[in-house]
Formats: structure tokens, C-alpha cells, sequence
């Protein structure tokens, strides 16, 4: 299809901000019934009953986050979402509730937000959430976005990050690294884009992680096979900002060490191959690329059965005494002291 050149544009002031916000969430809809009211009100009206509630949030900034030079806004409406469903999961609870807040400069015509809308639509409809409510307003430059995620559980299904026993097994869903490598891919053909702006980049060998960075999927299936399989972790967390971070955030609210054995770290073919490709190393990307959207949680070894074969969880390793501490166990058997070096956003 060829690209129109002169797409529609309507600024963003034609509207104002009611109108605006009516325009750009007149198509939801309220599914979850816990849903009483959503926008156009002060604020949303939510029942939960006798469930406990999930609160969640995250901010997004243009720059830091994101880069729109490669991240098309339909896919950065969608991936604002799974950032904070994650969370939830990741307290083993349901998210039924999002509202989305937006800060942009005039830079961004109103065909640019339908289009971070239409990703958000696809992510609630996608995982069965509502959006109750949200705020836009100007930037005096790029674009900011924080959305909240709501959600509820039982109070005897919820799961902490606190709770890990010695000698608990630590397994992880699907596979790690995708993320971080995807990235790299992009940011390269940035680069070349940059030198020579007629380049086309060919992206199919990489679909798989590109896919990872540009549209992640939140593990709400992990949480339901759980359930089905009737296990409970004693603890758990998202990976958001790499492997080692978030084990050494389980050990250190748990209050026990960990060993983790590298040659049980899941990386899909492409993660490796890319990973050579770049001149990095496979096992420090899954440890340290974040992004990753996955669920590292701990089992009590009598629910091993349980779980033994399921292609979508990996035992990586096991918990320990606090006094020995979190290691990693090398494919050469030594051990390695495990260290937090996650993305920090607010490193120079």
C-alpha cells in the first residue's frame, strides 16, 4: 500500500480536552462486572466486593522509553498496557481495570493519538480489561504516558515477592533476552537510516525479538495455567528490568540467597544467534536486558510434578539460606555473586 503524503491532520486544539477525550474513548466499552462506572464522570465507580484490589502504575517518557522513530504508536499504546497488566499477574491476581494519562506536545496531530488508541483498544480486548478513565493534557515536548492498572484476587491467591523458602525451586515462563536484543536491531537500523535514509532493513530474520521490544504479551496465560494446575508460587515477580535485578529483589524480600544455573537460562535460537551476531553474550543479556515481560516465581519442591514437562516454565534454579547468598552457577560450575545490573532510568 503506497504511504499517502498527505495524511488527514486535526489539531489537537480543534477539540479541546473533553472533547478529546470523548473522541478518543468513544468506542469502549465496559465488560468486567466490576465495571459500575468509567469515563465520563469524576471518577470511575468500581465494586470488587469481598475481592482484594491490585493498584499498579507506570509512567512512559518519550525518549527514555520509547522512541517513536521505530516504535509505531499503535504498538506504544499497546505495550504502555502489558507494562502495568504484568504487574498485576505478577501478584497472581486478574487485572480487570486500566485508565490511560497522556501528556503531548503539538507536534501530534489527533490522527497520531487515534492510532496509540487503537493499540490500547486491542490490549484490552485482548486480555479483557476496561478503560475507566485517563487524562491528556500538553507536553512542552515529546510525549508522556502513565497508565494504571487495576485488578483483584482472593486474598489466599495473592503472591508476593516475600514468601521464597530455602531449597524452593525458582522457575521462569517462556524464554529471556528477546527483548534487549530487539532493540539492538532497531537502534542499528536507526543508525543506517540515519546515513542512508532510502535503506529499507530487512527485519524478518529478527521478527521474533523485534516483536518482543515492539509488542510484548503480558503472561495472564501463566497465571490461569497455574490455577489449572493447582500450584501456588511462595513468591513472585515480573521481569521487567532483568533476571539478576528481580531475583535479588525475591532474595532480598524473601530473605534467602539463590543458585541459578546458567545452562537452564531459556533463550530462543534467534536470542543466540543475535546475540553472536552483536558480539554479546546470550547469558548476560538475559540477566541484565529487561524488558522481558516473563514470570520468575518460586515453588515448593512437592509441586515439581506438577509443572515437570510444561514447555512454557523452566526450573533455572533454586532458593538458599540467606548466608550463602545469590549466585550464579556457570556452564564451567563455578559460582558467580549475582548482581543487580537491570536498566536504571536514572543512569547518565
Amino acid at each position: 500500500m503506497l504511504e499517502d503524503k498527505n495524511p488527514q491532520r486535526t489539531n489537537l486544539e480543534n477539540l479541546g480536552e473533553f472533547g478529546l477525550i470523548k473522541h478518543l474513548t468513544q468506542h469502549f466499552e465496559l465488560n468486567q462486572p466490576s465495571s459500575l462506572t468509567g469515563i465520563g464522570d469524576d471518577a470511575a465507580v468500581l465494586d470488587f466486593k469481598d475481592k482484594k484490589t491490585i493498584v499498579s502504575t507506570d509512567l512512559l517518557v518519550e525518549g527514555v522509553h520509547f522512541d517513536l522513530s521505530y516504535m509505531p504508536l499503535k504498538h506504544l499504546g499497546y505495550k504502555s498496557v502489558m507494562v502495568n497488566l504484568s504487574d498485576v499477574y505478577a501478584m497472581n491476581a486478574n487485572a480487570t481495570q486500566i485508565t490511560v494519562s497522556l501528556a503531548v506536545s503539538n507536534r501530534f496531530p489527533l490522527e497520531a493519538l487515534e492510532e496509540f488508541y487503537a493499540g490500547v483498544a486491542l490490549a484490552c480486548k485482548t486480555y479483557d480489561v476496561d478503560l475507566v478513565g485517563g487524562d491528556t493534557t500538553s507536553s512542552a515536548k515529546g510525549m508522556l504516558v502513565s497508565v494504571v492498572a487495576l485488578g483483584m484476587a482472593d486474598s489466599d491467591d495473592l503472591v508476593y515477592r516475600k514468601g521464597a523458602k530455602p531449597n524452593d525451586l525458582l522457575v521462569v515462563t517462556g524464554d529471556l533476552g528477546g527483548a534487549y536484543l530487539g532493540l539492538q536491531v532497531l537502534e542499528r537500523e536507526k543508525e543506517v537510516f540515519k546515513v542512508n535514509p532510502n535503506s529499507q532493513p530487512d527485519l524478518e530474520p529478527y521478527s521474533y525479538i523485534v516483536e518482543r521490544q515492539l509488542k510484548p504479551e503480558a503472561r495472564k496465560d501463566m497465571v490461569e495455567l497455574l490455577e489449572k494446575l493447582a500450584v501456588k508460587p511462595t513468591s513472585m515477580i515480573d521481569i521487567s528490568d532483568g533476571l539478576s535485578s528481580e531475583i535479588l529483589h525475591l532474595c532480598e524480600q524473601s530473605e534467602v540467597g539463590c543458585n541459578l544455573f546458567e545452562d537452564k537460562i531459556p533463550l530462543d535460537p534467534t536470542v543466540i544467534s543475535a546475540a553472536e551476531e552483536f558480539k554479546m553474550d546470550s547469558t548476560m543479556i538475559a540477566l541484565s536486558g529487561g524488558e522481558d515481560y516473563e514470570l520468575l516465581f518460586t515453588i515448593d519442591q512437592n509441586d515439581f510434578d506438577k509443572i515437570k514437562g510444561n514447555p512454557n516454565l523452566t526450573v533455572i534454579g533454586h532458593m538458599t539460606s540467606k548466608e550463602e547468598g545469590a549466585h550464579l552457577v556457570t556452564r564451567a560450575n563455578t559460582k558467580i555473586a549475582l548482581t543487580a545490573q537491570g536498566w536504571n532510568s536514572f543512569a547518565e
